[in-house]
Parts: structure tokens; C-alpha cells; sequence
């Protein structure tokens, strides 16, 4: 079978690949997501005729079931990881600097939840998970110069945002050495 006939055999094939991914992945959007990452793959690659079909593409969904499990489970060891070298709340010296912290992280995720899809993935991609911008580009189905110009905008999206956010607020007032606000 050539590749239109193997598009054609995706499109039949579609409810049953999404059953099998949802069962394989336990979640019927990340399913939605390898169904898409497939016809990406499918719809830019050159092969050959396919004896097989419906085998190549159950096959190719397992796979990427497969690949989608490792990599969460290699974020989740990398998370973990991650927490263990923070400090603990007892070891921090200054409450305050913890919540300005935890105040700036808030805000950082309410300006890539403003984002659009595409680019927050590719900023999560690649600062948090530490993909290259090449492997971003292959499961966008874009170029790698589209994944730069995609980080770019995100980067300057946040930094503006950030900015503006923090002209807003009123700087943070400390306390005088009675307890109490200083007199202005």
C-alpha cells in the first residue's frame, strides 16, 4: 500500500488506534495526542508500500505508547530527583524568600497557561524536559527555525508579561525592628 493508501487506512483505523492508546496510556487525550503525533509521521514520511497496514499502524501506536510511558516515567524519576536536592522549608533562613518564590512561580504559570498550546509545549519542552529544539521540530512537524522563532515569542511573551506584572504591584514592605510597618 503507498502513503495515500496508508492515510486512508489511518482515517478507517482511527476509533479502534484511539481505543487501543486510550487503554495503553489510560487517558483519552494523551491518546488523542499520539493519534495526532501519528498522522503527523505519517503524513510527512516517504515510505515505501506497505504489505500491512492496519499491522504498521497498531504497531506505530504501540510504539508511541511505549515512548510516551518512558518518557513520563523518566520526568517523574527527574522530578523526584529534582526535589530531593531542594531545600526543605525548615532549612530556608528567610520565610519571606520562599514566598516571594513560590509568588513568582505562581505567576510564571498563569503566563504560560495564557499561551498559546503550541508554544508553552515548546517552552516546557525545552527548559523543563531539556528536549532539542530538533526533537521539538519532529513532534511539531515544524522546522527547527519554527521552534526558534516559537521559543522566542514565548521567551518575550514572559519577560513582558513579568514586567508588566511587577510594575503593578506594590513593592513588598518589611517590617520596622519594633514588629511593626515603618512610618512613611
Amino acid at each position: 500500500m503507498t502513503g495515500s493508501g496508508l492515510i486512508a487506512c489511518f482515517l478507517a483505523q482511527r476509533p479502534a488506534l484511539i481505543r487501543l492508546l486510550t487503554a495503553r496510556l489510560g487517558n483519552a487525550d494523551e491518546a488523542e495526542d499520539v493519534v495526532q503525533e501519528m498522522w503527523f509521521k505519517l503524513d510527512r514520511a516517504a515510505s515505501g508500500p506497505i504489505a500491512d497496514p492496519g499491522a504498521y499502524l497498531f504497531r506505530m501506536a504501540a510504539n508511541l505508547a511505549t515512548d510516551r510511558r518512558l518518557s513520563a516515567a523518566r520526568r517523574e524519576r527527574r522530578e523526584d530527583a529534582w526535589m530531593e536536592t531542594l531545600p526543605r522549608g525548615e532549612d530556608y533562613a528567610d520565610a519571606e524568600q520562599q514566598l516571594l518564590a513560590s509568588d513568582e512561580l505562581r505567576r510564571v504559570e498563569a503566563i504560560l497557561d495564557e499561551m498559546p498550546d503550541r508554544m508553552r509545549r515548546a517552552l516546557i519542552l525545552f527548559r523543563v524536559e531539556e528536549q532539542s529544539q530538533r526533537s521539538i521540530a519532529e513532534a511539531f512537524g515544524i522546522t527547527v527555525s519554527g521552534v526558534e522563532k516559537l521559543l522566542r515569542r514565548g521567551y518575550r511573551k514572559l519577560v513582558d508579561r513579568m514586567s508588566e506584572q511587577s510594575a503593578e504591584r506594590e513593592p513588598p514592605r518589611r517590617l520596622g525592628d519594633e514588629g511593626s510597618l515603618p512610618d512613611d
